[in-house]
């Protein structure tokens, strides 16, 4: 049972090893609200997930320790336990899913542990840890459904409260609910008129849907790019105590992820993964009631596969309205791109690709499509350009 004193020994525990990480105000995410930072993917390991499994296998027994701990994880709460049981001379297997971003699969075989690559989803990582387990006696720390890993992530929401007293809001990443549920705890038991938000990604809504239905459901499938919060079926204990001590959880989808991690770069120069930037997505695209609060945005974890970083920027800068593509239909004659290039140079944009496609077999013999990729400010640019164009006579297909 998750406890205030537990919680209080966690932070004990844990104030050797996990840092107190930075509150940041952040006023230039959102114009909505006093908005700041809990800054956990400058944790020691990246990630929030430390402080949990430090704390979980510091209690226990020598036994235990003898024959070693095993754990599931798509990364964070694999490099956190891998690190604490290193530090305690203990045994670590990790099971992680096949598609788990090659930096954190490297990171934890650096921190010591053995290292199981399982094909599939968390859940079915999960699965077969919990199959190593039995055969082998390790003892299994899970990534949330588990009192005292609740425990350590709760030390979070004591932070919070002693960094930012008058409080309003706390918004915090789900995807099993071990973050929330420690945070929603320890918060809510010292000041029940803080609000206390969760957020998921829109392709991996379990704790959301589980909310909404009254009961702990199981999604077929889970597919989004914030991997460390993919769960199919959030845990028992945890969903407890996010329908006792969360106040609403709503969810983000992919593009308001990706331009919320592209925002953090920007203007705070902070790397945050998927899972880690749901919180500050939900904040800037006026997901929750928070106009004219004090909020916490945590940030979960940093630790973003820098293979598909360029990939989550051109996203975000696509959804944030810094790029755009036009497709225009025009005659086969010359001075056309000059028109079109002199238009959007008038708007103040920057043209950085032309694609000019003369085969088309739907199209006169005589026309042609220009695809412009350009450069903007926001949305109101576009739409500047695409009315200049539309009078000049220029035909915008999309």
């Amino acid at each position: 049972m998750v406890t205030l004193d537990k919680i209080y020994h966690a932070a004990f525990v844990l104030k050797q090893v996990a840092r107190k990480t930075d509150l940041i105000y952040a006023p230039n995410l959102s114009k909505d609200c006093s908005l700041y930072l809990k800054t956990e993917n400058l944790q020691l390991t990246g990630s929030f997930k430390l402080r949990g499994a430090y704390y979980k296998i510091s209690q226990l027994s020598e036994e235990q320790r003898r024959a070693g701990v095993i754990a599931s994880s798509a990364g964070n709460h694999a490099q956190g336990v891998a690190l604490a049981a290193t530090r305690m001379g203990i045994k670590s297997i990790i099971c992680m899913p096949d598609g788990a971003p090659i930096s954190k699969v490297e990171a934890t075989k650096a921190l010591g542990a053995e290292v199981c690559l399982v094909k599939g989803a968390y859940d079915d990582a999960y699965a077969h840890a919990v199959k190593l387990q039995q055969e082998t006696g390790m003892t299994f720390i899970h990534p949330f459904n588990d009192d005292e890993v609740i425990a350590g992530q709760g030390t979070i929401g004591l932070e919070i409260l002693d960094q930012l007293a008058d409080v309003d809001a706390v918004i915090c990443p789900i995807g099993g609910g071990g973050l929330i549920s420690g945070v929603a705890y320890a918060i809510k038991t010292l000041n029940p008129d803080v609000k206390v938000y969760g957020v998921q990604a829109e392709n991996a809504p379990s704790m959301a849907e589980s909310v909404r239905k009254g009961e702990a459901i199981t999604l077929d499938t889970v597919q989004t790019f914030a991997d460390g919060i993919a769960v199919k079926h959030p845990g028992d204990v945890t969903f407890d105590i996010v329908q006792k001590y969360v106040d609403q959880v709503v969810t983000v989808s992919e593009d308001e992820i990706a331009a919320a991690i592209l925002a953090l770069i920007e203007k705070q120069k902070l790397i945050a993964e998927g899972a880690g930037a749901v919180s500050v997505a939900a904040a800037m695209f006026h997901k929750l009631p928070i106009e004219g609060k004090k909020v916490v945005c945590l940030i979960s974890g940093g630790n973003i596969d820098v293979n598909i970083l360029s990939r989550v920027i051109t996203r975000g800068l696509v959804t944030a309205g810094r790029n755009a593509m036009l497709q225009i239909a025009l005659e086969d004659k010359p001075g056309q791109l000059l028109g079109v290039s002199q238009i959007v140079s008038e708007c103040g944009a920057n043209v950085v690709s032309v694609h000019h496609e003369r085969s088309d077999a739907n199209m006169a013999v005589t026309s042609c499509f220009l695809k412009v990729g350009m450069e903007t400010r926001d949305f109101d640019q576009i739409e500047e350009i695409r009315r200049r164009l539309t009078e000049a006579g220029f035909k915008i297909v999309n």
